[in-house]
């Protein structure tokens, strides 16, 4: 059987990235190893207030892997990312390569002097940018008491 590359994309609970960054990192790749995958990268994506609660949550962190599988298990693995407390929701598409790039951003995250930005609270609220409304237009609505309507019959 061949060997395919995959990208997973995988939205982690924040309260366990806040414990600790290697312990959530795990909970991806540890299921990844559990059934057979290589993982050839791993890192934090990013962290962002969702669009909506997910699982109760509002803020999510996202995590990029790359990985190499063999076997068909992806149905196994995404039914162990299905039913963990941790993993929020989880996307994982069949690529040809992995990016140079995220072999770059892999390895500096490895480093010992990585340190992981620590995410907002959970209630902050974000700063949108305020687009200025346009003049509305004066809207012109008759009243229907005022029409004469034809007789029926």
């Amino acid at each position: 059987m061949k060997t395919k590359t995959y990208e997973t994309m995988v939205l982690l609970d924040n309260a366990l990235v806040r414990e600790d960054w290697k312990k959530a990192k795990a909970a991806v790749t540890d299921t990844l190893a559990k059934h057979g995958a290589t993982v050839l990268t791993c890192r934090r994506f990013d962290e962002k207030k969702l669009a909506y609660p997910v699982k109760g949550r509002n803020r999510g962190t996202f995590v990029m892997c790359y990985f190499t599988l063999e076997k068909e298990t992806m149905a196994d693995i995404r039914r162990d990312w299905e039913l963990s407390e941790k993993v929020l929701r989880s996307l994982i598409l069949r690529v040809e390569e992995v990016p140079a790039k995220e072999h770059e951003l892999a390895a500096a995250e490895d480093s010992a002097d990585f340190v992981v930005p620590a995410p907002p609270p959970d209630d902050m609220v974000e700063e949108e940018p305020v687009a200025e409304a346009a003049p509305a237009e004066e809207i012109m609505v008759p009243d229907l008491n005022d029409i004469d309507m034809p007789a029926k019959g």
